[in-house]
């Protein structure tokens, strides 16, 4: 039996129903957008009609097919054409003859009816090209970005993604929990560059990070595999002849074990160090010493990873970010301080250290900070392992 379509791909066929949901001349859900060339129609004929010889404006209509494309669709914008023509039949020849405008007018009113309706043509065309490329973004986003429960590997966490406004093209950002028999481990990264060989190559490297995760009770060999994966990666796409055989990617890789609930084991590879925020302040975690996935035939003598295990209190999120929110500028080109807000943020008021507040502040932040313009994909994630939990049949609740 064929599978049935996902709910993004069902988005991607019915796009004129999200075309019609995208347009912003909206009353409750229904489309006002007509009403402004029906105005700027009602307009022109009532000056012409009632202006003398000297100020005949009636050639002025083929604004209104003008001003239909760029806001109705094409069926509509073809109707106000129509009405353009017979509305200059009707009142150009109430005139008399030596006050009419004529034919070569009636010919730019017609031609430009003809001009706006294709001219909106192209514009729609365009939208649901546009839409379906989002949503193609959204399920190749979801495929390797799993949607995970609010509560997983009985850890709590939030996160957010931001997409980055310079460009239609999906980043590498990517982060995930696995639940294990070893305990929990979180990974977040980036991948250097942009498009299907980012994504390409963090779909690897989450890949092997759920089943390593999994199955080794050892941090540093599930780091040591994330290293062999992505150098694998690199070699397949040398060998295919691509450009992009040069990639990288920072991250961060975290393990929590009941061995020892008061500590985090962690191994950073390039990456920005966590920032560690409670209600007793915000500090910053130390930075590791390993090069960027993928690098690490650079340092041929570098040896094995290494974890560091570090304090971490009961109450103390961990917040993890890619460099769009360290590097969001504002108009003067200033960037955005994370480590100065949140500090501010729990001092005010000690609550933002639970892990979907600290997201929601954070957020708020960088898209205040940068005005909304984002030069590069966002993620940002917090996690926290709340105070009692335990293993249960070797696995994490």
């Amino acid at each position: 039996m064929r599978p049935a379509p996902s709910r993004v791909w069902l988005r991607c066929v019915t796009d004129d129903e999200d075309l019609r949901r995208q347009q912003p001349l909206r009353i409750r859900g229904r489309s006002v957008a007509w009403v402004a060339p029906l105005l700027l129609l009602v307009g022109i004929g009532v000056i012409d009609y009632n202006t003398t010889e000297r100020f005949r404006i009636i050639s002025w209509t083929v604004l209104v097919p003008g001003t239909a494309a760029a806001i109705c669709g094409v069926w509509t914008t073809a109707g106000f054409a129509l009405l353009s023509i017979a509305m200059y039949i009707v009142l150009d020849s109430t005139w008399p003859n030596e006050f009419q405008a004529g034919m070569p007018d009636f010919i730019l009113v017609a031609l430009g009816g003809v001009m706006a309706t294709l001219a909106c043509a192209v514009r729609v065309r365009g939208e649901r090209r546009l839409l379906r490329m989002r949503a193609i973004v959204e399920t190749t986003r979801r495929i390797v970005l799993r949607p995970l429960p609010p509560r997983w590997a009985g850890l709590e966490h939030a996160e957010a993604y931001l997409a980055a406004d310079t460009e239609a093209r999906m980043g590498g950002d990517f982060y995930d929990i696995q639940p294990g028999p070893y305990g929990a481990r979180v990974l977040i990264g980036d991948v250097q560059g942009k498009g299907l060989g980012a994504v390409e190559a963090a779909a690897a490297l989450l890949g092997t990070f759920r089943e390593a995760a999994y199955h080794e009770p050892d941090l540093a060999t599930v780091a040591a595999r994330l290293e062999t994966r992505m150098l694998r990666h690199r070699l397949h796409t040398s060998a295919l002849g691509r450009d992009d055989g040069d990639r990288f990617a920072t991250a961060v890789l975290l393990g929590y074990s009941d061995a020892d609930a008061g500590t985090v084991e962690i191994v950073n590879f390039g990456h920005e160090p966590p920032l560690a925020a409670g209600p007793h302040g915000v500090r910053r975690l130390p930075p590791g010493d390993r090069l960027p996935l993928g690098l690490a035939d650079l340092l041929p003598g570098a040896g094995p990873p290494v974890t560091v295990r570090v304090p971490v209190a009961p109450d103390e999120t961990l917040l993890l970010t890619t460099d769009g929110v360290t590097e969001a500028r504002d108009g003067r080109g200033s960037f955005y301080p994370l480590d100065e807000q949140v500090s501010r943020a729990v001092a005010a008021d000690p609550g933002v250290a639970e892990p979907g507040r600290m997201v929601e502040v954070v957020r708020d932040g960088v898209l205040r900070h940068s005005g909304g313009l984002l030069g590069d994909d966002t993620t940002i994630f917090a996690v926290r392992r709340p105070q009692g939990v335990a293993l249960e049949g070797g696995l994490w609740l």
